[in-house]
């Protein structure tokens, strides 16, 4: 009877485990928040402290040139109560953005169909329509828009209305203008949004006799509503905060007869023209409460229009 030798196992050398991994957890997060340091300097530096001491001098009156002094609501009581260009200032900041952001919105979408359809000279077209958004709303080019529209300016050599700058009914139209001219960047969104649509269910829609407005209503739009939904939020927050294209058609008065004096120009006139820089912090904490609150509806009320076709509903 013979016996066969059974081979016993041997133990697999262990790999060594990574030097990450054999850190404490704590010298891990400590090298996870030294890395995240310059980051959070700045933004305690630059933006929470500002947005505290803002936050006290809204209580106070405060001139800049003498230590604030606390006056608690007073600031608040007298925008709401006592001042009628604040008022003014608001209801010309909601026509604005009633006015320049859906033109804004339907211009960049319209550039964005044609450009989608284009065979040739994409990129060129692409890049020339952007061209105004890097710019941006510099005083040089309000200044040169501020000329097209006043009197003896090329809108009133074209049409013979006048300057729309000088007219209370026109001058917030050429600020709205402005901003609108200035649509490359939802445009670009846009025309991303636009090449994520299958082109399958176009030819379906194709097959089964849809026009083109046809599917522009049933598969364009739908299918476009989140990069929509993202447009609106993001030009209607910059809509409310509009100052320089104000500032340079009315040389920062707000004219004619208030007619472009828009929250952020009031809010500059109070604070750095009267010195009355508790009152301008005031105004600034009720400016950010309300894009705060019209931000939220948006978010509320897009349930009911916003297709996400991942989720197979609104």
């Amino acid at each position: 009877m013979t016996t066969t030798d059974i081979p016993v196992p041997t133990a697999r050398p262990s790999r060594p485990t990574p030097a990450s991994k054999r850190r404490p957890k704590r010298q891990r997060e400590g090298a996870a928040w030294v890395f995240l340091s310059p980051w959070l300097l700045g933004a305690s530096v630059l933006t929470l402290l500002p947005m505290a001491v803002s936050l006290y001098l809204s209580f106070t009156d405060y001139d800049l040139f003498n230590p604030p002094h606390w006056v608690g609501l007073r600031n608040y009581v007298q925008m709401f109560t006592e001042d009628p260009r604040y008022w003014r200032s608001v209801m010309t900041t909601l026509t604005y953005v009633v006015i320049a952001v859906p033109l804004q919105l339907a211009f960049a979408l319209v550039v964005a169909l044609a450009l989608k359809t284009m065979k040739r000279g994409k990129g060129f077209y692409r890049s020339a329509f952007y061209a105004p958004s890097l710019l941006g709303a510099s005083m040089s080019i309000a200044l040169v828009w501020r000329a097209i529209f006043n009197d003896g300016g090329t809108v009133d050599h074209l049409f013979g209305t006048g300057g729309w700058v000088t007219r209370p009914g026109w001058s917030l139209l050429a600020v709205a203008l402005l901003s609108v001219w200035q649509f490359g960047a939802p445009m670009v969104i846009f025309l991303a949004g636009l090449q994520q649509i299958p082109v399958e269910l176009y030819e379906a829609a194709s097959v089964d006799g849809a026009g083109r407005w046809r599917q522009f209503l049933s598969i364009t739009v739908p299918m476009l509503s989140p990069v929509v939904f993202f447009n609106l939020v993001l030009q209607t927050i910059q809509a409310f905060q509009v100052f320089t294209p104000a500032f340079a058609l009315s040389a920062g008065k707000g004219g004619p007869a208030d007619s472009t004096l828009v929250y952020t120009l009031y809010l500059y006139d109070r604070g750095f023209v009267a010195s009355h820089m508790g009152y301008a912090s005031a105004m600034a904490w009720v400016l950010l409460l309300a894009i705060g609150a019209v931000t939220a509806v948006l978010f509320r009320t897009s349930r009911s229009w916003v297709f996400y076709a991942s989720e197979g509903d609104r």
